[in-house]
């Protein structure tokens, strides 16, 4: 019996009325003839459109029982159990269908979106690929497997996918989008801007790329123009956190903190455990120096971004700054070398309370947090046991610092004697009338990560802008202290001696041979700090939360001074505010630039 000639109506398309009435029928037919797979199949499916998801399984399992090799039943059974939530039943029913007919397009469909939703990626996008195979045209499987493969991280797959999507279908914002995320991912800012402005020409209300184009434009230090674009997300689609998210993000980056911590309350209201608003709202606090709950919402750092999957698990408690005599405390570190030169302080408090220390850290940085009185330094290597754990970073929570109870105002970390002496010689043949400055102006392109990769071309210049600097200070002795990223042209002059240092410990031992530091916001500025020397720190507009824009120092470092943008880009200003100051205001004597620990 042919099912189209037969069925007294389309299921899929009818009201229930004229569902009930075809059951009716239906069962009148079964009565008579109660082994009619036709009708048998035909029962499961207008009971599952009712919703009657256990009396659909009982006729799809007698149709089954009928034909077990029908593929059409077997993908009718699964379409119930996938309208009932039940992916994982119905993966082995699709999977059969398939393998009996092969270039069944709407079970391959089902069966990929069924592994999609059971959080097997790997085998959705096998069979979806399999799929595009049999439509090659179909531009929702290629949305599909774009989508997918930017989830397993194979970009250069979700690049061609959504390439080809958007060529099937040139005037699909939705498409046009998503090629935006994945040109973003892979650091191609003008083609993802791109993108996201033609989405919206064509959809110009049209929340999600409205809120990416945010996104992106923070992250370009275009804050007026991203704040405006998360306020027309907020209004087309109330409430919307991630919206709400980057509003904050750009009341952050044009200095609104007040305005930027209500922002990500709200947000918390709606999403109250969201990991990503809650590092946001923390980074917003420590800013404006509300320590105590910023800090205990930084731990939400480990949920979201680069870190979430870099968390350290061990089976031993984490610290929490008890006093523990003669028990191990390991200390590991998470994120850049400025951060652990900043955040080492607090291995030497721990020490103080009775724990022996010992703390991991990057190898450039081994020998010279070395000098830390009462701490175990170590490379790569973990320590065979241990009692207690601590992420650098978490110290402060440890420790439940406050603004005024910062550890180690003093410095803490020192170079090595006998280094500073045979720098020193080196440098020698300099007048010692004329005093040393050290110049760095580029941090780590950080090339693996998009948002931090536009931060550090926020954060670093070109060194060609110091050229007002070198030039109207010409009885300075200006040296590179710049290890990696773009040399000095050699018309500016810089003594580069950078080669000669192989870890931060040489770093050390030259900047104690000098009188000032001059450097943008790297692990050089907290170097310096920390050694006590004097450092001024050429800082972007959006500053990182702990360079605090109210003041021009920091309780981090009572050797720093901080020289603000005073609007998002403006480095001249900085530049030359700091190149008058060399001139008029050096703070250094004569006979203090020719101590041998100057700066210390």
């Amino acid at each position: 019996m042919s099912l189209q000639k037969t069925l007294p109506l389309d299921p899929l398309s009818e009201t229930r009325d004229r569902l009930e009435e075809a059951g009716r029928i239906c069962r009148s037919v079964l009565d008579k003839t109660p082994d009619d797979l036709t009708y048998l199949h035909l029962m499961g499916i207008i009971e599952c459109k009712l919703n009657r998801f256990a009396q659909a399984r009982t006729w799809f399992r007698k149709s089954l029982a009928l034909n077990p090799d029908s593929p059409e039943i077997l993908c009718s059974y699964a379409l119930c159990l996938i309208t009932g939530k039940d992916f994982e039943g119905a993966i082995p029913l699709l999977a059969r269908a398939v393998r009996i007919k092969p270039d069944f397009t709407l079970a391959l469909q089902h069966l990929g979106d069924s592994y999609k939703e059971n959080g097997n990626l790997a085998e959705a996008y096998r069979i979806y690929e399999r799929l595009l195979a049999l439509k090659p045209d179909d531009r929702q499987i290629l949305y599909d497997l774009a989508l997918i493969a930017k989830e397993l991280g194979n970009l250069p797959a979700a690049l061609a996918y959504s390439k080809r999507a958007v060529d099937r279908e040139p005037s699909n914002p939705f498409c046009i989008n998503n090629l935006g995320i994945i040109c973003y991912m892979l650091g191609d800012y003008g083609k993802a801007l791109a993108c996201y402005r033609l989405a919206l020409e064509l959809h110009p209300d049209y929340p999600e790329a409205l809120s990416n184009l945010s996104i992106l434009l923070n992250e370009m230090g275009a804050f007026e123009q991203a704040l405006a674009l998360s306020r027309r997300a907020l209004e087309l689609r109330p409430p919307y956190p991630e919206a709400l998210n980057n509003l904050a993000l750009s009341l952050m980056g044009a200095g609104r903190l007040k305005e930027a911590i209500e922002a990500l309350r709200s947000a918390a209201k709606i999403k109250e455990t969201d990991p990503e608003t809650q590092y946001n709202l923390s980074v917003a606090l420590l800013a404006a120096e509300e320590f105590e709950e910023g800090w205990r919402l930084f731990e939400a750092r480990w949920k979201t971004g680069p870190l979430k999957d870099s968390h350290r698990k061990y089976p031993r408690p984490l610290w929490r700054g008890e006093p523990a005599k003669d028990r191990i405390l390991f200390i590991h570190p998470e994120q850049g070398l400025g951060d652990t030169i900043q955040f080492c302080r607090y291995a030497t408090v721990a020490a103080s309370l009775g724990l022996r220390v010992v703390m991991q850290v990057q190898p450039p940085l081994v020998r010279l947090l070395q000098s830390l009185d009462g701490v175990e330094v170590t490379d790569c290597r973990e320590p065979a046991e241990f009692d207690f754990h601590c992420p650098m970073m978490s110290l402060p929570l440890a420790m439940q610092t406050g603004l005024k109870t910062i550890p180690e105002r003093r410095p803490y970390l020192t170079a090595d004697e006998l280094e500073i002496v045979e720098w020193r010689e080196r440098i020698a043949p300099l007048s010692t009338a004329k005093p040393r400055v050290g110049l760095v102006w580029a941090g780590s392109a950080r090339l693996h990560s998009p948002s931090l990769g536009l931060t550090d071309r926020r954060r670093s210049i070109a060194p060609e802008m110091l050229a007002p600097l070198v030039t109207d200070n010409k009885d300075i002795h200006f040296f590179s202290l710049q290890k990696d990223g773009l040399k000095a042209p050699q018309a500016l002059g810089l003594i580069d001696l950078m080669d000669e240092c192989i870890d931060f410990a040489d770093t050390a031992a030259l900047i104690a041979n000098l009188d000032l530091v001059i450097t943008v916001d790297t692990a050089v500025a907290h170097l310096a700090g920390a050694l006590g020397a004097p450092v001024w720190v050429m800082n972007r507009f959006d500053s990182c939360w702990r360079w605090q824009r109210q003041r021009e120092t920091t309780p981090w470092y009572p050797s720093m001074r901080l020289f603000h943008q005073p609007k998002a880009g403006d480095w001249e200003s900085v530049i030359a505010r700091i190149a008058s100051e060399l001139s008029t205001r050096y703070p250094l004597t004569t006979n203090q630039r020719d101590g041998s620990q100057s700066g210390h």
